[in-house]
């Protein structure tokens, strides 16, 4: 069977990158060796944030234009998206705990409404399962996928907005990042990486649902 280049391109960067920042990054002074959690938390936020715009997006356009392929695209991305998102909500615990003393808390804005928001396309993906009729499903799933994008920016707004536990932004404030250059350039690799790794898982997601739809029609052309 052959491999395609981009899974394993994908897997190859992340591994690396993981390598990086658990053997050749240094430590933060203050938070140790917890704080390179940091380096798998913050580029799972980024992916999960991407995969919801372009659900969101391509759900606008499809009902614009009524093209199934863009309904697969936004199917496909909602459900790499909620894996991203549940990586955010392990790691971002397991950091915590040693740095604050508690896992969770729930009048962290940002810890609430990051869960709201995997909740929204977990509601996404069971809704998809409900609905029988393809074009009523991808309507409805449209409008979902649209309004659970709104959160997004609310997310990244609240550490301005109320009080959190969780810091300012330190990479994209207007002056210079507040991270050492190591670090800083395995956050990108990182950022990088994770974000290949979302259209490898990306594509063969929506390979399948070609491929399920493919058949699916093929049933109900023979009945």
């Amino acid at each position: 069977m052959k491999i395609s280049w981009l899974p394993t391109i994908a897997g190859a960067a992340v591994i690396a990158t993981v390598i990086r920042a658990a053997f050749f990054t240094p430590l933060e002074a203050k938070q140790g060796a917890a704080q390179k959690i940091f380096y798998l938390h913050v580029p799972a936020a980024w992916v999960a944030f991407l995969a919801f715009f372009l659900v969101a997006v391509s759900s606008g356009v499809y009902l614009w234009l009524r093209d199934s392929r863009l309904d697969r695209f936004a199917e496909s991305s909602a459900e790499v998206g909620v894996v991203f998102t549940t990586v955010v909500l392990i790691t971002g615990p397991l950091w915590a705990k040693p740095i604050w003393g508690t896992y969770w808390a729930w009048w962290d804005v940002r810890l609430v409404s990051t869960l709201f928001l995997w909740f929204i396309y977990v509601s996404y993906m069971v809704l998809r399962g409900a609905i029988e009729s393809p074009p009523l499903r991808a309507r409805y799933s449209a409008v979902l996928g649209i309004l659970g994008a709104f959160l997004i920016p609310f997310i990244h707004l609240s550490v301005y907005l109320f009080a959190t536990m969780h810091p300012m932004p330190i990479v994209g404030k207007p002056s210079k990042p507040s991270l050492p250059n190591e670090m800083l350039l395995t956050l990108m690799l990182s950022l990088a990486s994770f974000t290949l790794l979302y259209f490898a898982f990306l594509r063969a997601r929506y390979r399948y649902a070609v491929e399920r739809d493919a058949v699916a029609a093929a049933i109900d052309h023979d009945a």
